[in-house]
């Protein structure tokens, strides 16, 4: 008997050690690939809440507030549905039944866009800032809508997916239309409060010290970078929150435990409108087999969020820098860590290409620069000049097509900073190459003016 006992208490023990060791392995794994997406994009602050059967682990700073971009949707996505469920809305009511006056076309015609449609991101709007601009300062959710009143849309509702935020702040003003209230008040009290997310806030929170800075690329360094919080674009990429409550926010979702049963139910009926790879509801996407997420990305911060409810296992990572596609791959190798599989390395986000480039673009300027003054044959000069008047011309015309944003809204706030000091050293090696070229000609006019 005490030979029995002895054997299963070694099993017990080398089980808890085996466990202990993969846990080890597991944390040094994710703090691996967190330091090599610190290095590979010189983003300074970092929070990963790990969520695998209702405990989660956490890196960096787990208390500290990060806007969340993108991932806001999903808040909004669950208001809708739950007032769905309370028989307030159907996905088959009109954005025109439900906000009077408010009217959308399609080539000439009117066109009709139900709750369905802009939860599903098909109605037709896209993120185009010239065809369907954010809201100005000052504007309410109520005043933005019915600046969209009128607009051509791009699509007929319901034919083609285009992600666009206009989609999900019309819902946030279709909540306030419904419910009479306020879309800060209804989303605090009715969502958020009743899932105890104490930590997660409509917009910039009334206490600020607790907020993790914003930054912006520039050189490859970073530094703090503001924008303004708009009330009108809030519901679709605005609400702040931390690790904590984002690991509460996968919980929820994964497993739902003590989950009220109203808004359970919002979330099972949410979780079943997304049966295939590539499908989007409410705020969430399903990906490869059974993984279900969304992304946030504003220009100073970008998250993602993905969870699994089949194996009740979840990943949110927080950063204070806009690099979206490398926050993304972050947060997939992490998951694929928890997984027990191999993970692939951080993906370059466009903006850190960029601000490499326009690095390089900005150091060989100031060498041309500087290189003008000695330059003394003209072929070399005029060559020179055109080659940089191409070099602007083609990025004043192709980056607005590229981003669907005007050149201004590209240099002065999505774009490192490294891009506009490289267009604008550009721009001065152009008029210096000009003022020698003309400076040349003035000089030889009046050297074969003094000859005559």
């Amino acid at each position: 008997m005490r030979k029995i006992f002895n054997a299963i208490l070694m099993m017990i023990i080398l089980s808890v050690c085996l466990s202990c060791r993969a846990k080890a392995e597991t944390a040094d794994a994710v703090e691996d690939i967190i330091k090599e997406f610190k290095d590979s994009t010189s983003c300074e602050y970092v929070s990963v809440a790990v969520y695998e059967n209702g405990e989660t682990t956490f890196y960096g700073d787990s208390d500290s507030l990060y806007q969340i971009g993108s991932m806001t949707k999903a808040f909004t996505g669950l208001a809708i549905e739950h007032l769905i469920d309370e028989g307030l809305l159907s996905k088959d009511d009109t954005v025109s039944d439900l906000i009077p006056g408010f009217e959308a076309y399609y080539n000439g015609q009117k066109a009709d866009i139900s709750i369905d449609d802009l939860m599903r991101q098909t109605s037709g709007f896209t993120n185009s800032e010239k065809d369907f601009p954010s809201a100005a300062d000052g504007m309410t959710l109520s005043e933005w809508t019915y600046s969209m009143s009128g607009k051509q849309l791009k699509s007929i509702p319901g034919s083609e997916y285009a992600y666009s935020n206009a989609n999900y702040n019309i819902l946030g003003a279709i909540i306030e239309r419904v419910t009479g209230r306020e879309y800060r008040e209804y989303m605090e009290n009715e969502i958020l409060k009743p899932l105890g997310l104490n930590s997660t806030y409509v917009g910039i929170p009334s206490k600020t010290e607790n907020i993790i800075a914003g930054e912006r690329l520039v050189y490859r360094n970073t530094f703090e970078y503001d924008i303004p919080v708009r009330e009108a674009n809030i519901p679709a990429g605005y609400f702040y929150s931390n690790a904590k409550d984002m690991s509460k926010w996968i919980g929820i979702w994964a497993d739902g435990a003590d989950v009220l049963p109203d808004l359970k139910d919002s979330i099972d009926n949410i979780k079943s409108m997304m049966t295939e790879k590539g499908d989007y509801y409410s705020g969430w996407e399903r990906f490869e087999g059974d993984v279900i997420g969304h992304s946030g990305g504003t220009p100073n911060y970008s998250s993602r969020i993905v969870f699994s409810d089949k194996n009740d296992i979840g990943v949110c990572v927080l950063t204070n820098l806009n690099v979206s596609a490398s926050t993304d791959s972050l947060c997939n190798g992490i998951i694929d860590i928890v997984k027990g599989r191999d993970r692939g390395r951080i993906t370059s986000d466009v903006w850190t290409v960029f601000d490499v480039i326009f690095s390089a673009i900005t150091l060989v300027s100031i060498l041309l620069f500087i290189a003008v003054f000695f330059i003394r044959k003209k072929y070399l000069l005029i060559g020179s000049q055109i080659v940089l008047v191409l070099l602007l011309l083609t990025m004043i015309i192709l980056f607005p097509l590229i981003f669907s944003a005007s050149l201004s809204e590209i240099l002065l706030i999505w774009a490192p900073a490294s891009l506009f000091g490289g267009m604008i050293m550009i721009c001065a090696d152009i008029l210096l190459i000009g003022i020698r070229l003309f400076l040349r000609k003035k000089n030889a006019d009046r050297n074969k003016t003094g000859r005559g």
